[in-house]
Order: structure tokens, then sequence, then C-alpha cells
């Protein structure tokens, strides 16, 4: 099926690790051209370097996300490169334990800024490009905004905001076509997840205590089945859909509920 991405301009952030790279990795394969946003460059290098070799296409740019102007710069130098935005894939983010009891002012503003704040962003410096080129926004988004999950204050709050925004945006710009929808992300294995597990006692137990909690298959979700739904929203297959949270999780935030009735 011809997604009709090809030499499409699609900024990435954050895309040189985990379901970044496999977002990225997916729209080259289609043809589109990926441009990953993240802070190290020999990351960011890495996978273009891998995706050149493939005979596909695709750039990146170097910037901290936590800095309000870098972003901007990231959006500019991107539009110079290339004249045109064609979609937007919000993915950066960290999970990273600021809780409630444990946190304070400063920690929790910090966590904003990692996961939430550059989505605003990254969107609103590309708006001009995309309202030129009638593009599309997705953001990723974690289950920990339905769920909770415990001592994740931040980054809950910060999907929670992801989610709203999602509906927001879509809301908002419906008057240039622009489509915004959201991919809800549960239990998928990353490098991340598996630092995090390997963290704790018995990773390999704790990882089959998990997989059997998700309903289909017992398995944890890939990153290539995130970044399948990822492509198929920012493509012109999708062209209907906006202010959409799409779970890819194996039925896991929705079906476990019912499934422990039965």
């Amino acid at each position: 099926m011809d997604l009709y991405l090809t030499n499409k301009v699609i900024i990435v952030t954050g895309g040189a690790k985990g379901i970044g790279e496999g977002i990225v990795m997916a729209l080259a394969a289609e043809g589109a051209l990926p441009v990953i946003i993240g802070r190290k460059e020999a990351d960011n290098e890495k996978v273009v370097k891998t995706i050149v070799g493939k005979g596909w296409q695709a750039y990146h740019f170097v910037a901290e996300l936590t800095d309000p102007a870098e972003c901007e710069q990231a959006v500019k130098r991107v539009y110079e490169k290339f004249g045109r935005i064609d979609g937007l894939v919000n993915n950066a983010g960290v999970n990273d334990s600021v809780g409630l009891e444990s946190g304070d002012y400063e920690s929790f503003m910090a966590s904003l800024h990692k996961s939430v704040v550059h989505y605003y962003l990254l969107a609103h410096y590309a708006l001009p490009a995309l309202k030129a080129s009638k593009g599309v926004i997705v953001n990723i988004t974690s289950k920990t905004a339905d769920t909770g999950q415990g001592n994740t204050s931040g980054y809950a709050a910060a999907n929670g905001a992801r989610n709203a925004l999602t509906r927001e945006w879509a809301v908002e710009l419906l008057p240039y076509g622009i489509r915004v929808n959201a991919v809800v992300v549960a239990e998928c294995w990353t490098p991340l997840y598996e630092s995090w597990i390997g963290t704790l006692p018995n990773p390999e137990d704790k990882r089959k205590e998990i997989e059997a909690r998700i309903p289909l298959g017992n398995r944890m979700t890939t990153t290539e089945e995130i970044a399948n739904t990822v492509v198929f929203l920012l493509s012109e297959r999708s062209s209907h859909t906006t202010g959409q949270l799409v779970c890819v999780d194996g039925g896991y935030v929705h079906l476990d509920r019912a499934i422990r009735k039965l």
C-alpha cells in the first residue's frame, strides 16, 4: 500500500533511540525524509548513517529540547534546509521518577520541560510550515496518564498534558486541515525499558510478570508496531482521522480489567 509519504519532510524528536528510532526507520522505508532532532550528535548520526546505507534518506539536527531557544532554532534550521515541513512527531521524553513525596518544585518543573513543554514549542514553531503543507502532528504519549504508575508525578502529568494537547490542537487546527493524533504506549521493549528492568531484583522474572498481564500474546509491544501506527497516522491513508488517542498496547490498558473478570 502506497502511503504517499515519498519525500515528505517529517521531524521526529528523540529519533535516535527506542521508539523514535523505530519511527524514523519506518518513515525512511516508506520513502519519507525523516529529520531527527536530538541532543546527542553521535547517536543521531549513527541512525542516519544506517538509513543512508540502505539507500534511503534521513537527516538530523542537534538540539537540547529542554531549552526553548534551541527548540525554535531546530525548527528554523529544518525549514531553511528543506523549505517545508510536512509532519511533526513529538516523541522525546523521559520517565524520570519525580514523585510527589520525593520530589520538589524544581525537579517537577524540569520533568515537564523534559517531557511536554517542548511538544508545545516544536508544534508552535513548526505551525507556519505545517499550515502551508496541511501537515500532520502525531504525539507519542504514555499509559501513565490513564493508569498512574507511582512515584512519577512529573511524567504522568506530562502525559496527561500530551493527551489534552492532542485534542486541543485537533480542534484549533481544523481550519487549516492539520490533523493531530496521539499514539499511546504501554509496555514497549526499548533500550531504556531494558535498562530500567535491569535495575530490579530478578529482572527476568519481573519481565515475565509484566508480559503475563498483556492480553494480546502475553508479550511487550515492539517499537516497529508503534512506528507502523505512527506512519499510518502521518499518511494520507488516515486522511479523516484527527483528535484520536490510539492505544498500541496489546489491550493492556483497556482489556485487562474485563479479562480479569472472566
